[in-house]
């Protein structure tokens, strides 16, 4: 009977190792951030008020963003008016940013102390988690309300350039909530 037994196990110890699944690590290397939730991106954009892709809901529905308005000025064709206008937006968009990343980092830092030092609690972490939402939400509702400040200084032209310009063309011809919106929005201007 050991013979047998023996011949059915070869086949298995001939399964090279490698076809193994290995154990999942998708956090490998991420112990070595100083705030575990940040990587050296998010908090260089934070701290520089870049957009960290928080007002995709305005840039992908045709609310252009300033930074890109005013790095595609020349191809849009914008007046001294608008530039200034944008620049405006852009600069105040920025200063506050700023400010609030800053204070967003320091409360990932705060949350992620609590738990290095083994000083975590409930009460604790729902305080912090309660600062970190409300500073997440300010900081995307700057980012959003500079898109919404600027449209109404760009004609539907101008939207239409940028979109192409940043490779929305196919978003516009497809879709039908579009071209609802963009009649609304030439209703709007008449």
């Amino acid at each position: 009977m050991r013979p047998i037994i023996a011949i059915l196990l070869i086949p298995l110890l001939l399964i090279p190792s490698f076809a193994l699944p290995e154990p999942s690590a998708p956090y490998r290397g991420q112990q070595q951030r100083t705030i575990k939730a940040l990587s050296n991106s998010e908090i260089e954009g934070l701290q520089n008020g870049a957009g960290l892709g928080l007002a995709l809901a305005a840039e992908l529905n045709h609310y252009p963003g300033p930074r890109h308005v005013l790095e595609l000025a020349q191809a849009l064709q914008l007046s001294e008016l608008q530039s200034r206008q944008i620049r405006a937006i852009y600069q105040q968009m920025k200063a506050e940013a700023i400010e609030q990343g800053t204070k967003l980092i320091e409360a990932e830092a705060a949350l992620d102390q609590l738990f290095a030092n083994g000083e975590a609690s409930d009460q604790q972490v729902d305080q912090l988690l309660t600062g970190i939402g409300r500073l997440s939400a300010q900081l995307r509702g700057t980012h959003l309300k500079a898109h919404l400040a600027l449209k109404p200084l760009l004609s539907e032209q101008q939207i239409a350039r940028y979109d192409e310009l940043r490779g929305y063309t196919a978003a516009i011809d497809s879709s039908p909530h579009h071209q609802g919106n963009r009649h609304a929005a030439e209703h709007h201007r008449h």
